[in-house]
């Protein structure tokens, strides 16, 4: 294949054997190789994205309250892509890093309750000028984030209600999971059953029934998702700054 002359897109991982799975395919599809940083084990974060097409912040078992030193540097590290107006994605825990960065809480659910499988999302008008929605996403999440002063709500749930955020024009915040192959949903599954059962989860099982009949829906949001968030990018003077 070709060189191409496109910048890297900047994939931040929280576990030695994640990948970026359909998130990462379509955006190397689209040109873009794969920075693949893991702060957790010692990768450092770029000073700058001018040299990148923009960043996503995947997620993991891990809370976005934790005291750890590389859930605060990731967090405030944030601050540079919002600063650039560099496209930036936060799915699940990347998600609630971005709510944190801007001052909003994280928290679990009262009750307890979690969501991991498949639920219901409801667009708002602002997220409905924006895309189709897929009804139904695939969730493996115990926490939940508070709307952030100056973000804009995409879409609803009924659990947790702040699914889909926008900060700017280039930022967003995704509580569902749109990456997740077969794969990754076979071994997601397989370790939730290792562990004790977990209020409101699904088993495995609806996990793949839910896959079976909604999944085509997300998979046509992915597409139409990065190529507006791709085309976000406010920057000025890029090519100065490259």
């Amino acid at each position: 294949m070709p060189r191409s002359d496109k910048p890297p897109a900047l994939i931040v991982l929280h576990q030695e054997h994640s990948t970026p799975g359909r998130v990462g395919l379509p955006l190397a599809a689209r040109g873009h190789a794969l920075d693949i940083r893991r702060p957790r084990f010692g990768d450092p974060l770029p000073e700058t994205l001018a040299r990148h097409a923009g960043a996503v912040i995947f997620g993991g078992p891990m809370s976005a309250n934790d005291p750890d030193d590389y859930i605060r540097a990731e967090t405030d590290w944030i601050g540079v892509a919002l600063r650039e107006r560099a496209p930036f994605l936060g799915l699940c825990l990347g998600a609630q890093m971005l709510a944190r960065h801007l001052g909003a809480e994280v928290r679990p659910d009262p009750e307890g309750r979690v969501e991991v499988g498949y639920y219901g999302l409801t667009p708002t008008e602002a997220g409905r000028r924006l895309f189709a929605w897929p009804d139904r996403v695939h969730h493996f999440h115990r926490e939940g984030f508070d709307l952030p002063a100056g973000a804009t709500l995409l879409a609803r749930g009924d659990l947790f209600p702040n699914q889909a955020v926008s900060y700017g024009e280039a930022a967003y915040g995704l509580q569902f999971h749109i990456e997740l192959t077969n794969a990754m949903v076979g071994r997601w599954t397989r370790r939730m059953g290792e562990r004790a059962p977990q209020p409101n989860a699904q088993a495995a099982a609806e996990h793949f029934a839910g896959r079976a009949l909604h999944d085509w829906k997300t998979a046509i949001f992915l597409e139409a998702f990065l190529d507006r968030w791709l085309a976000s990018d406010r920057r000025e003077h890029r090519e100065a700054a490259e």
